[in-house]
């Protein structure tokens, strides 16, 4: 993976944990001043290995954002999307601008609908978070 241009990349969490497992790969002794730095980026890794990201592909992140073509939304709210993986109406429109004038409330459960159906990973969370709630 290469980054074309790094002051204008967005990056899905997908894509950073990959950057940062290639980086893990090439490292061979750090110097003092980069120690900070291996400190951050093994747990952003740890944090990322965790998450749904880790059950993406590149093919499936692309077919995502394909899906997302005939909303007509922006790049940075189908890159939320992608990475916050909704699962409600409320936080569709917390992801999307203006959510009540640009999408109908059908549009906002298709976007919940595709999400499920097209990103990994929710099941495993859901459970999680019934089994947090049951505990309290």
């Amino acid at each position: 993976m290469e980054v074309k241009n790094d002051k204008s990349a967005m990056l899905s969490n997908y894509e950073v944990l990959n950057l940062l497992s290639d980086m893990h790969k090439g490292q061979s002794k750090q110097s003092k001043l980069q120690t900070n730095l291996a400190t951050i980026s093994y747990e952003i890794t740890h944090y990322l290995e965790n998450s749904a990201c880790s059950k993406q592909s590149p093919e499936l992140v692309a077919n995502f954002i394909k899906t997302l073509d005939r909303f007509k939304l922006t790049k940075a709210e189908k890159m939320q999307l992608l990475n916050l993986r909704p699962k409600t109406a409320v936080e569709i429109q917390l992801i999307v601008e203006e959510s009540e004038e640009r999408l109908t409330e059908d549009q906002i459960y298709e976007l919940l609908d595709l999400v499920k159906e097209h990103l990994p990973g929710g099941d495993e969370e859901e459970e999680m978070e019934e089994d947090d709630q049951g505990q309290e």
